[in-house]
């Protein structure tokens, strides 16, 4: 048997591809291609799909969607003595989802098998032994198994001003990429790709390794395609069609929303955070790849720093460097961020007054009492 570890990384269309896999589960095994689940949620939603024989429609449970991300973040809870993340609830832990795994290999012979999870990613950061851990026990299960390890991977500053919005949504209080918020990562994976991988290809010496560059992803098609491509499988007709997850927030609202998490309570800042993202489609700003988060001097830096991590993984990849465009990054691009807030904070205000929503514009009138 075949076992695929997609290793993430994350913002490179990995929901997207957990997605496509968990809503063509059923049809999936049923061809040799099994994305196992990990707890009851998940293994009930792939008995019903098989019961009613036709694709499931509407947006799936976050358990079974990613089973993966739930069980990576189970192991890391179990190793630090800390906890899953609220969002995955109720689930089992990891003895029995490893067997849960093991039991639907077991009764479905597959010829592949499929675990995705982009989590997987931080795990070497958190402790090296710990992919040992996780790989031994799927070793111990799969003793004969065939393993390609497989990530995708995006240019540092693109990857960098997508990962800062995400932590946005999330609510985090960070410092603009413009002048401090680039050192919080540098020292982790979502700067160094060097940690992320090097320890999965030390546990899998003998495993076929696949690293890609997300702007040659973008260009086959997406996330979806180009994994079924790569990894060179015969998928069956008629399954259910990719759907686009965890669309990106707009740069030109990064700073309204970052303000909101540092100078509103938390309630608050939420609330603002919801109304921005609703209001955001109808905001006329430029287009956000053309909008600068780091300046030129953080630009060059990052750069600077990144040189040794692209090398490692040129030499991978059997290249002199992976991402043969990084002198690219040093380009400042053409609308600096804070122009752009200034005109969304405009707008914003604008759709809010003829909405009468009082209480939005009050909590942006709160903000702008703020110093930060």
């Amino acid at each position: 048997m075949k076992i695929i570890l997609f290793i993430g990384h994350h913002k490179v269309g990995s929901t997207s591809l957990q997605d496509y896999l968990a809503r063509n589960a059923v049809p999936l095994a049923q061809a040799g291609i099994l994305y196992p689940a990990t707890d009851f949620e998940g293994l009930s939603l792939m008995a019903a799909t098989a019961a009613s024989r036709s694709p499931l429609d509407g947006p799936l449970p976050i358990n079974a969607r990613e089973p993966h991300n739930a069980l990576a973040f189970r192991m890391l809870a179990e190793h630090r003595g800390g906890k899953v993340p609220s969002y995955h609830k109720n689930l089992p832990g990891r003895g029995q989802m490893m067997n849960a795994i093991h039991q639907q290999v077991r009764f479905f012979a597959p010829h592949t098998m499929i675990l995705a999870a982009e989590v997987f990613a931080n795990f070497n950061a958190a402790a090296p032994e710990l992919i040992q851990s996780l790989i031994q026990q799927l070793l111990r299960f799969f003793p004969s198994a065939e393993f390609t390890v497989m990530a995708t991977l995006r240019r540092i500053d693109e990857y960098l001003a997508s990962w800062h919005g995400q932590r946005l949504k999330f609510g985090h209080a960070i410092e603009p990429l413009r002048t401090d918020g680039v050192e919080a990562y540098i020292k982790g994976i979502h700067f160094d790709y060097r940690l992320m991988v090097e320890g999965w290809l030390q546990a899998l010496p003998k495993a076929q390794v696949i690293l890609r560059d997300y702007a040659a992803v973008r260009k086959a098609g997406g996330s979806v395609v180009d994994f079924i491509t790569q990894n060179r499988l015969d998928i069956p007709k008629g399954l259910a069609p990719e759907r686009h997850e965890n669309d990106s927030l707009h740069r030109g609202v990064y700073e309204i929303m970052r303000q909101g998490i540092i100078g509103l309570p938390r309630n608050q800042a939420n609330a603002l955070r919801s109304e921005i993202r609703d209001l955001t489609p109808r905001l006329r700003l430029p287009a956000s790849n053309q909008i600068e988060l780091f300046g030129s001097h953080n630009r060059q830096q990052l750069v600077d720093r990144f040189a040794p991590i692209n090398r490692y993984l040129g030499e991978i990849a059997g290249r002199s460097a992976f991402f043969e465009d990084l002198e690219q990054a040093r380009e400042v691009l053409s609308i600096p961020e804070e122009e752009v807030s200034g005109q969304a904070l405009k707008q914003i205000r604008s759709l809010l007054n003829k909405r009468g929503d009082e209480a939005a514009n009050a909590l942006l009138d709160d903000l702008s009492t703020q110093k930060h």
